[in-house]
């Protein structure tokens, strides 16, 4: 256990030192402080931001996570020719480039929004903003962390997160739009709330524009799926999803880990 903290411990310093952190930090605060003061207000600010979260994080965990582990491969190397299961290591590794990713994005959401002024009266609607920053940041860190666990070579494990990242924040929704087109004459919702929930960067956008009530941007699965779940219920229905998008690529990235032949 001592031998697994000190791995973590200087994991953490390693990934908090790189410049990948500070900028990921620095881009957020100046992003969320320009928003809040340019954007006309928090009250139209926060949907502004609830967008940028949705494209932004998934994008860093992606690159960070991949970066570092194509890096770290001789580390992850030398700490396996040690007596230490492969089980607590990973999730060592995991941790260390997790709670970084996630200490980043925090700050830099939640200084600018402190510093604003008081935001009493949207407190429920920045905590969600908060909660659904982090649980993709451990989805696309768990995504990443599969990737180049599963593909050796760097480039091409990079190419493969910026797709991932593309399909999911960008090329979804026009596939989904060409589907409800396309077959406009057939009943779409029990269809669309499954294509929703297959897309983790949908659900977080959902959840957060539910909690602000900005329906006018959720797009076609997100009406659909308000008209189903309305209020707590959706909210659920949504962190539920989440959570399981977090564990589902967490174990096959450690299944992928205790079979690798590294």
């Amino acid at each position: 256990m001592n031998t697994l903290r000190r791995v973590l411990v200087h994991q953490l310093r390693d990934v908090v030192r790189g410049r990948a952190i500070a900028g990921y930090t620095l881009f957020f605060a100046l992003a969320t402080w320009g928003l809040l003061h340019f954007g006309g207000g928090a009250g139209r600010a926060l949907p502004s931001i609830a967008t940028l979260i949705v494209l932004v994080v998934p994008l860093v965990c992606l690159l960070v996570t991949t970066t570092y582990a194509y890096h770290g491969s001789d580390f992850i190397e030398l700490l396996l020719s040690q007596p230490i299961g492969r089980r607590p290591l990973f999730a060592s590794l995991w941790l260390g480039l997790t709670l970084p990713l996630i200490g980043a994005f925090l700050v830099g959401l939640g200084v600018p929004l402190i510093a604003s002024g008081p935001l009493v009266e949207r407190a429920g609607a920045v905590a969600l903003l908060a909660v659904a920053g982090v649980m993709l940041t451990t989805i696309f860190t768990s995504l990443g962390l599969l990737t180049a666990l599963r593909v050796p070579e760097a480039s091409r494990g990079n190419g493969i997160a910026l797709l991932l990242w593309l399909g999911f924040a960008v090329l979804y929704d026009g596939a989904v739009l060409f589907a409800a087109y396309r077959w406009a004459a057939h009943p779409l919702e029990t269809p669309m709330l499954v294509l929703m929930a297959l897309n983790p960067v949908d659900l977080a956008r959902v959840l957060v524009l539910m909690a602000l009530d900005a329906s006018a941007m959720m797009g076609y699965t997100g009406a659909v799926f308000q008209d189903f779940f309305a209020g707590t219920t959706g909210l659920l229905v949504s962190l539920g999803l989440l959570a399981a998008w977090t564990a589902i690529p967490g174990l096959a990235a450690l299944h992928t880990f205790r079979r690798k032949d590294f």
